[in-house]
């Protein structure tokens, strides 16, 4: 499991592949899905949504020159997803694993997040139906997706988010909401199997003549968990109605609520993981460790067509969250060492807090002539007030601290995407961003207040070109400005633990890269999405784990690093037969990473932690036309550090899995054999300065398991 700490001046091999990949990529291409003509017959409801699905990855495509995919949330119920990670699987550039199973997930796009506040799930922004659901501050700390709750995903990673005006390193993920319009009146779906997984989701949709339409979800999981102490019961509703006002404009109501509870089993050492990976921590069992979230949003949007190419959004919402946390046992220590005095507690963490965020967006696009420009705002606004308390087995044991942060973020766009010619596009835009963060932390016993805060402000410019090399091949490359700043989290652990403050993190990247669909003939077709980018960075916010407070970490800037790397995914659908009734479809997703320390004083050119530096997913289905499919699925996962010395590190696992399933009309089956040869492996760790042999940092994935669903529609 540990690995020797490699010499300074050794440079990774991913950096070559990039290159080469850069230089294939001058007489090569990139991926989007393929969108066939449209039969002169009326089509099926299923059908419709999917050529509509299409015509939005196309749009979102022309307008950023960029890595940007997809995802059909319709195909996660041919398989077996209980979480954010799960339904990211396939997505390039992006390194998502479940913690134990749950609810709780690792999130990192192009290298952000890569060190111990990976709860925090910062450097990538979340929204929903184009409005925010981070915190004003950039956190994700608190907020559960519900992947079945979304009719499609859309992911911009990297600087690439500027369409919706993300100033995150990682750039930002968009949640669309199902509709009245988009589904069908009654949807069941019941799906359950090994470690006591239970999801249960029923929605009724309906459109009235008047204009009107509403739905309605509800939504129940029940998770025992592979490792000991690590049960989740999750109760959800999401509710939206809209009314269409005049063409094609509209306003839409959207509701939800989410009761979440936790278990959490902890990290193991690498003793304990070898003698039993599906133990709980002694420590997670002493201080009964939990994340339970109580939470309510409501939003609105409004769409005005203000003509055939002229068209305004407005936005806003309104979420409150209740967090209960105890994440920290009691940290005894002997003063006497054998005398007569019982040890004590100088540390225990359990978080009681209540948040509160407010988001607000505007979007203007217009055509005039050959250029289509877009004008748009995002506003957050958000506080956190409550306390963290000594921990007594889950149990409130004294106040220690009072919490009251406070953060605003206000972001303002504008793009053109300007046809110089029927092949060349140029798109240029730019980014205003102004953060306000302030942390107030009281300390009980002493009365010591620390109140670090800051503004932070940068304009991001950026411009790239799109070339179409034929009706199905499109080169692109942008260059653009990063920028992100610090979260209050970060702010309240700065390793000075005085009023001084952490600087943003800027720096630029470059990007090449191809997408396209080719047709095979007889044979079939396939597809192909690529996309490779280097980025210097200055300033990056690092945290490692608290040695005398573990549980929590210590935060700063790092003058330069470098993240660089090649997000790729392919497919074909390869006919077996001249009728075209039997068919193979090959999915591919492969990610090379290269994020590192660039000549660092303490650190030299080291890898940076937790990222592998390749992921290869894929499966690989058959598919008959009465709706049958079946096929393996793999995992091809490099080893990883567990800190940024270098010292510690994780084996590189390979993952064989199996799903079947069947598709009618009105229902469909699905069943999945996750890691077929019940292999031991960690999915996600924690990170530290340095890692001894006998760190307690791994989280193991889970062992061989079956699940199975149903659903049904009418």
């Amino acid at each position: 499991m540990n690995g020797s700490n490699r010499a300074g001046s050794q440079r990774n091999p991913v950096r070559i592949t990039i290159l080469m990949t850069g230089c294939l990529l001058a007489t090569g291409v990139q991926a989007q899905q393929h969108t066939g003509a449209a039969a002169p017959t009326v089509l099926e409801t299923v059908e419709v949504r999917a050529q509509q699905l299409q015509l939005d990855l196309l749009r979102e495509n022309a307008l950023i020159p960029g890595g940007v995919s997809l995802i059909d949330s319709e195909l996660l119920y041919q398989r077996n997803v209980a979480n954010l990670a799960d339904m990211l699987r396939y997505a390039p550039g992006i390194w998502s694993n479940s913690t134990s199973g749950g609810s709780g997930v690792f999130l990192s796009s192009r290298g952000s997040n890569l060190d111990a506040t990976d709860y925090d799930m910062n450097g990538i922004k979340l929204m929903q139906d184009g409005l925010p659901i981070s915190t004003a501050d950039g956190n994700n700390h608190n907020r559960l997706i519900d992947p079945l709750s979304t009719r499609y995903a859309t992911i911009a990673r990297g600087a690439n988010a500027l369409t919706w005006g993300a100033s995150t390193l990682g750039g930002a993920i968009n949640f669309v909401s199902p509709t009245a319009l988009n589904s069908e009146p009654v949807d069941l779906f019941l799906n359950g199997g090994s470690h006591g997984r239970i999801t249960a989701r029923a929605t009724g949709a309906q459109v009235f003549d008047n204009g009107l339409d509403g739905l309605v979800t509800v939504e129940r999981n029940h998770w025992d968990g592979y490792r000991d102490h690590s049960r989740e019961k999750r109760e959800g509703v999401y509710a939206n109605t809209g009314w269409q006002f005049s063409g094609n404009s509209e306003t839409r109501l959207y509701a939800s609520y989410l009761d979440s509870d936790q278990k959490l089993p902890g990290a193991l050492t690498e003793q304990q993981y070898k003698d039993d990976p599906d133990q709980a921590s002694s420590n997670a069992q002493g201080g009964n460790f939990q994340k339970n979230v109580n939470s309510w949003r409501v939003a609105s949007r409004t769409h005005w067509s203000l003509g055939d190419n002229e068209s305004l959004v407005f936005g806003v919402s309104w979420e409150e969250q209740s967090l209960y946390h105890p994440i920290v046992d009691k940290v005894l220590v002997d003063f006497d060492g054998p005398g007569p005095m019982s040890p004590t507690e100088v540390f225990s963490l359990l978080i009681d807090t209540d948040h509160r965020d407010f988001g607000a967006t505007a979007r203007y696009e217009t055509s005039v002539g050959a250029h289509d420009l877009l004008l748009g705002l995002n506003y957050g606004d958000g506080k956190v007030h409550g306390g963290n308390y000594r921990n007594d087995n889950g149990q409130k044991n004294g106040l220690t601290t009072r919490v009251d942060n406070k953060a605003q973020n206000t972001e303002v766009f504008a793009m053109d995407r300007w046809g110089i010619s029927e092949q060349w596009t140029l798109v240029y835009g730019v980014q205003g961003v102004w953060a306000d963060r302030n942390v107030e932390n009281i300390d009980v016993e002493t009365g010591l207040r620390r109140n670090p805060s800051d503004d932070y402000s940068s304009l991001n410019p950026r411009v790239g070109v799109l070339y179409e090399f034929s009706d199905d091949i499109t080169l692109f490359a942008n260059v653009s400005k990063l920028f992100e700043a610090p979260t209050n989290f970060e702010l309240q652990d700065d390793v000075r633990d005085n009023d001084d403050t952490l600087d943003a993190m800027k720096g630029a990247v470059l990007e090449i890269g191809a997408r396209g669909t080719q047709s095979l003939g007889a044979v079939g077709e396939w597809y192909w999405d690529v996309a490779v980018y280097y980025a210097q960075i200055d300033n990056e916010i690092l945290s490692v784990d608290d040695p005398l407070e573990p549980g929590t970490s210590l935060s700063t800037n790092i003058d330069n690093t470098i993240h660089a790397g090649v997000e790729s995914l392919f497919g074909a659908s390869f006919t077996l037969d001249a009728a075209g009734v039997h068919r193979l479809d090959p999915t591919i997703s492969l990610t090379l990473n290269d994020f590192s320390f660039d000549n660092d004083q303490y650190y030299g050119n080291n890898d940076l932690p937790a990222a592998p530096d390749y992921a290869l997913r894929g499966e690989l289905l058959y598919r008959h036309a009465n709706g049958f499919y079946v096929g393996p699925t793999f995992d091809l996962i490099d080893s990883r550090y567990a800190d940024f010395s270098n010292t510690y590190k994780v084996d590189s696992y390979g993952l064989l899995g199996f799903r079947g399933g069947f598709n009618a009309q009105r229902w469909e089956v699905f069943a999945e054999v996750t890691n077929l040869l019940d292999k031991n492996y960690v999915s996600t760790m924690t990170v530290k300065d340095y890692a001894a042999a006998d760190a307690d940092i791994l989280y193991p994935g889970a062992p061989v398991s079956f699940y199975a669903g149903i659903r049904f529609q009418l």
